[in-house]
């Protein structure tokens, strides 16, 4: 006969096992993190040679003017005026453009492994501008104005992704492009000369193709900025600051369109400055979401598509690893209960080794998905676990009745939580709801045990009937 430890000590002993294994459940978790910034350098690495994330805008108009500076200055005791004349830039946005975005789109792999989302767009718009009449309240003499020196600028984050067809005109007459944003201009992209000096209303039609990867921002600068966009890409994601409507996005498996009207009262920018507007950068602003979404350290406010592949798989695993405490604790709470209700006996050892057999999974998971995608991966892997946890159950409860058990419960588990990875919004609810039914369940079949009480009977597993009083199979 052998001392029996009491339904209290054996529940310490549980718990003391399962908190054990938060460590390898946070490796784990620490894995899934650094497997995310080597995929973050492999899709760095695969764009490397092609052009990242594109912000555009369109054109603006650069003016430089000669303005007069009263300068004072201490000479020999005495204070000395002078006036000095510099040479000033003027930009001036438009009073109506249009914008159109025809994004061809494509995936880029290296390996089995790793691939990015690349896209050729074609880009093709007009702009009309007019001499504002109110240039005194920036200090500006419209007779300062070197009209005849005007520059037709269209701004780009990534310049490497310009194409070699490209098209400017102003007033029909075309206009030679030239890289850069012209004379002491600190942002990329290209620009045209214009002679301006009629000063009457000016209209621009321009036209470039451009790659980029992932997102494609447009800066909405002007009076009102209509941009239409469409792509045979059916997972768009729209962010940044403004949105389209929903009645003007259309998506479908063929792909998708989406139009933007934005007027210059929502930017809350002067159509005219004299500081150089510069394009906003793109920014990751969460690290388990690879693709730039937002723009960050810039001038002006954008409205985004994302190129989102459909599953993001390090996101998924990441979100299946919170709930490895939910699968110990269920699992162990089976084991308690056929411990201390159904007869059986579990040692520690037994919750170590059906734990870190829990905690394998989230491993074979990550590592599946990276070869054959997260839906079979979470079915090679949950298989593969259920399997070996059933067999191995046999052996601790005694019999393969109990067994069956735990595989069905392991069975359910495994596949509410791909429930839950698919029902983000619901997860909190349904979680909340199981664990209620788990605790009821377990207050009563342990409503009548004396967690204090110590008993003596035999050692051998699945000789004692008591699981049949209990409700728990034999």
């Amino acid at each position: 006969m052998a001392r029996e430890r009491s339904p209290g000590v054996r529940l310490l002993f549980a718990a003391l096992v399962a908190a054990a294994l938060v460590i390898p459940l946070m490796m784990v978790y620490a894995l899934v993190y650094d497997r995310q910034d080597q995929a973050q350098t492999a899709q760095n690495s695969i764009v490397a040679g092609w052009a990242g994330p594109q912000v555009v805008a369109g054109p603006i108009l650069a003016l430089p003017y000669l303005a007069e500076r009263v300068t004072s200055e201490v000479v020999d005791g005495r204070t000395v005026t002078r006036t000095i004349e510099s040479r000033e830039m003027l930009y001036i946005a438009s009073d109506r453009q249009e914008i159109d975005t025809a994004i061809d789109p494509s995936i880029k792999s290296r390996g089995v492994i790793h691939q990015s989302v690349i896209y050729d767009v074609a880009l093709s718009g007009n702009a009309n501008f007019t001499l504002p009449d109110d240039l005194a309240r920036l200090g500006v003499d419209p007779d300062q104005l070197l009209l005849d020196e005007a520059e037709v600028r269209l701004p780009i984050s990534d310049p490497r992704g310009i194409g070699t067809e490209t098209r400017l005109s102003v007033d029909g007459e075309d206009v030679a492009m030239r890289p850069g944003m012209g004379a002491n201009a600190s942002g990329s992209g290209i620009h045209g000369q214009v002679d301006w000096s009629d000063g009457e209303p000016l209209s621009v039609e321009f036209a470039y193709n451009l790659k980029g990867s992932s997102s494609l921002s447009v800066v909405p600068r002007g009076k009102e900025t209509a941009w239409t966009a469409r792509s045979t890409w059916p997972h768009p994601s729209f962010s940044g600051s403004f949105l389209p409507p929903d009645d003007s996005v259309s998506i479908s498996d063929e792909g998708f369109e989406a139009s933007w009207s934005v007027s210059n009262l929502a930017l809350g920018e002067s159509l005219v400055r004299t500081s150089e507007p510069t394009l906003p950068q793109p920014a990751i602003n969460d690290r388990f979401s690879i693709y730039p979404v937002e723009a960050a350290e810039g001038d002006g406010s954008v409205a985004t598509i994302r190129l989102v592949e459909p599953v993001d798989l390090y996101s998924l695993v990441n979100r299946s690893v919170k709930y490895g405490f939910l699968f110990i604790g269920f699992t162990f709470l089976a084991f308690l209960m056929f411990d201390i209700v159904g007869g059986a006996r579990v040692a520690s050892a037994e919750y170590l080794l059906t734990g870190a057999g829990l905690v394998l999974f989230f491993v074979m998971l990550l590592a599946f998905s990276e070869m054959f995608g997260f839906a079979w991966a979470y079915v090679l892997a949950s298989g593969a676990i259920i399997a070996l946890l059933t067999s191995y159950s046999a052996a601790v409860l005694g019999t393969w009745r109990r067994a069956s058990v735990i595989g069905a419960m392991l069975v359910g588990l495994y596949a509410l939580l791909y429930v839950l990875l698919n029902l983000e919004s619901w997860s909190l609810v349904i979680g909340s709801v199981l664990l209620f039914v788990a605790l009821a369940a377990v207050m009563y079949a342990t409503r009548q045990i004396d967690w204090s009480e110590v008993n003596y009977r035999p050692s051998s597993k699945g000789s004692e009937p008591a699981g049949e009083a209990s409700g728990i199979p034999a």
